[in-house]
């Protein structure tokens, strides 16, 4: 049968790049508890390919961020942010070594060349989100509290237990804002998502794997402990292993072959 020359283009013309990592998982796929470790050997995997690029890495933006905290006020607003443009552009550069490619200090800011207004988008909800609920805690527990708990005023027993318990009520209330934050970076950049669909099928994808990441957090705090010993020194490789790590989940949780 003759083939009509002005009819539409047969051929595969999907995204070679997603055809090789993967076909996608709207929302996420459960997972097995036992992965949680497994991300974070996969993130060890990708800090010893190029270790000191890594370590040089976590230099920069350890510098960027000390700048920004000597900007009074500002500096708190920008830090959470940026590190969403950062996280994105490490995400790449994860990608990029799996690709058996080179990474680069350029990788800490392509996020900001890649979807730039979605990643805009996830930061500012992300931190107007952030203040909401600690302007709501303190107005609810009271400024002095948190003034006390801080060491800016005199503390005392009572007033030292109200800002636990407020420290403890605001982790509770970012922990869902957390997870809706978790993989929005790497749905931006390499699903092509918008800022709040992303977070939606972040918050899912993290909801369907409680355990893995229940096993994740507690081996990352032991890690994170043991990093903080010698004086941080330890961060810089736990740092790229983490980022690895957020990289891994991502393609197990969202991801099929």
């Amino acid at each position: 049968m003759a083939t009509n020359p002005y009819s539409a283009p047969t051929a595969n013309v999907s995204d070679p790049a997603s055809a090789t990592h993967g076909n996608y998982v709207p929302g996420g796929q459960a997972v097995a508890a036992g992965r949680g470790w497994d991300w974070i050997t996969a993130g060890w995997d990708l800090f010893k390919r190029q270790a000191g690029m890594w370590i040089a890495l976590v230099l920069v933006a350890f510098v960027i961020f000390l700048v920004l905290a000597f900007i009074p006020l500002l500096g708190n607003f920008l830090t959470p942010f940026l590190s969403i443009f950062f996280g994105a552009g490490v995400l790449i550069g994860c990608r990029a070594i799996e690709d058996g490619g080179e990474l680069e200090i350029g990788h800490l800011f392509a996020g900001f060349r890649e979807k730039l207004a979605p990643l805009a988008a996830v930061g500012g909800i992300y931190l107007a989100a952030t203040i909401a609920i600690v302007v709501v805690v303190m107005l609810v527990a009271g400024v002095s509290v948190f003034a006390a708990f801080s060491g800016a005023a005199d503390p005392s027993f009572t007033a030292l237990m109200t800002g636990l318990l407020a420290a403890l009520v605001v982790l509770a209330l970012m922990l869902p804002v957390v997870m809706a934050v978790w993989f929005a970076p790497a749905l931006v950049v390499f699903q092509d998502k918008g800022a709040v669909e992303a977070m939606k099928e972040s918050f899912s994808g993290c909801l369907r794997n409680i355990m893995p990441f229940l096993v994740y957090g507690l081996i990352g705090l032991v890690l994170s402990i043991l990093a903080s010993i010698p004086l941080m020194l330890g961060w810089l490789a736990l740092g790229p292993v983490f980022a690895g790590s957020l990289y891994a989940s991502y393609k197990d949780i969202y991801l099929t072959a």
